[in-house]
C-alpha cells in the first residue's frame, strides 16, 4: 500500500486536485488561531478531516479577491452533547500565499439557525512546521 504524499504547497495542492487525483486535509485546530462569537479564544485540541469531494479555485479578481484561493466544504449531520442534532458545516479556504481559513458552524437542521459559528487560521504545513493545516494526496 502506498503511503500518502504531503502537499506542502498552493501549487503542489492545486496541480493534485486538476490532475483528478483525491486530497485530504487533516486540521490540527490547537495550532490554529480561533474567533469564536468575535473574540479570539484558545483553539481546542482537537482534529479533523475531510476529503476533497467538491471545490473551487478563484484566481485573483475573479470575486474581488486580493489572492487566489480554494475553496471547499462539507456539511454532515452530528449528535452534540450541547446542542443535540445539528449540522456541522466546515468550510476550508486556502490562499495561494499558503494561507488558510476554516469556518465551523452548527445549524439546527430543521430551520438552519446557528447555534455555534468559529473561525480559524492557520498555514498550510510543509511537514517541517506543523502549522495546524495538513494536505495529502495518494499516491
Amino acid at each position: 500500500m502506498t503511503q500518502p504524499r504531503r502537499l506542502p504547497t498552493y501549487t503542489e495542492l492545486m496541480d493534485a486536485l486538476t490532475e483528478g487525483r483525491t486530497v485530504k486535509v487533516i486540521i490540527r485546530y490547537a495550532k490554529c488561531n480561533l474567533l469564536a462569537d468575535g473574540r479570539e479564544e484558545p483553539a481546542p485540541d482537537a482534529v479533523g478531516g475531510m476529503e476533497f469531494a467538491a471545490w473551487e479555485q478563484f484566481a485573483r479578481g475573479v470575486v474581488r479577491n486580493d489572492k487566489a484561493y480554494l475553496s471547499t466544504s462539507q456539511t454532515v449531520l452530528i449528535a452534540h452533547p450541547r446542542y443535540g442534532h445539528v449540522l456541522n458545516y466546515v468550510r476550508l479556504r486556502l490562499y495561494e500565499d499558503g494561507a488558510a481559513q476554516i469556518t465551523a458552524r452548527y445549524l439546527k437542521p430543521d430551520t438552519y439557525e446557528v447555534v455555534m459559528d468559529e473561525t480559524f487560521t492557520g498555514r498550510l504545513s510543509d511537514g517541517e512546521d506543523d502549522n495546524g493545516v495538513n494536505c495529502f494526496v495518494k499516491e
